[in-house]
Formats: C-alpha cells, sequence, structure tokens
C-alpha cells in the first residue's frame, strides 16, 4: 500500500471534514487552512502529480467541475475564490497526491498564497540539506 495521507483520508483511515465525494474525487478542508475557504479537490486514485496524468483522463476537467459546485455550495462562487494545482517541489506540491486547492474568503491574496507556496519550498530544501549533511 502506498503510505500517502490524501490516500489514507479517501479511504476513511484518517479523518477529514468532508464537504463533497462521488466516484471519482473526495473533497475536504485542508487541516492547515491559508484562507476562511480552503477545500482541497484529491482524485479518489492515487496519481502523484498533474504530469502524471494520461492524455485522455478526465479527472481534470472534473475538478474543475467539483471546484464550480462546492464555491457555489459554500457561498463564494459569486464574491471570488481561486482554484490551483501546484506541480512537483519546484511548484509548491508537497503531498504527492494529485490534488486542487479551492481558496477564498478575508486575507485571501497572492502574498499569502505566495508566502505558503515560499515556505513550502523552503521546508524542502532544509529537510533535503539535512538529509544530504547526515549521508557525510
Amino acid at each position: 500500500m502506498i503510505d500517502c495521507v490524501f490516500c489514507k483520508i479517501v479511504s476513511g483511515e484518517l479523518p477529514a471534514e468532508r464537504v463533497y465525494e462521488d466516484d471519482l474525487v473526495v473533497a475536504f478542508r485542508d487541516a492547515h487552512p491559508t484562507a476562511a475557504t480552503h477545500i482541497l479537490i484529491v482524485p479518489r486514485e492515487h496519481v502523484p502529480t498533474l504530469n502524471d496524468l494520461r492524455d485522455d483522463d478526465e479527472i481534470f476537467s472534473h475538478l474543475g467541475k467539483v471546484a464550480r459546485r462546492i464555491a457555489k455550495d459554500q457561498g463564494v462562487a459569486d464574491s471570488g475564490y481561486r482554484f490551483f494545482i501546484n506541480v512537483n517541489r519546484g511548484g509548491g506540491q508537497v503531498v504527492f497526491h494529485l490534488h486542487a486547492h479551492l481558496v477564498a474568503g478575508q486575507g485571501l491574496g497572492m502574498r499569502l498564497i505566495a508566502l505558503s507556496v515560499g515556505v513550502a519550498i523552503m521546508w524542502r530544501r532544509i529537510i533535503n540539506w539535512v538529509r544530504r549533511s547526515r549521508r557525510g
């Protein structure tokens, strides 16, 4: 079995506050939100990154459809929200199970999102530096 936190949430092994689910995806509130509304939309199937999707895979368009529905259900469709996918370490991806972010609400801004991505990248660099240092 893959040791993946999102796979464990999808299977019910780990708890999460689910806001939507269907045959293809599960959506739940982010455990460390960057705004009043921060929801992750995760495919049930383990796909590490957007780069790993097959060209004929419909999950990408499905993520968009689900995001629009959740935005409407959460009351942020008209006021505005961000919908994005981080890809690989350099793009800010921390959990390597494809997932989309739906973010909206007070305090939302490019600086906060950029800061979150920057912190994730810096944390990964520190971990890699420590690992290299231990090897000698």
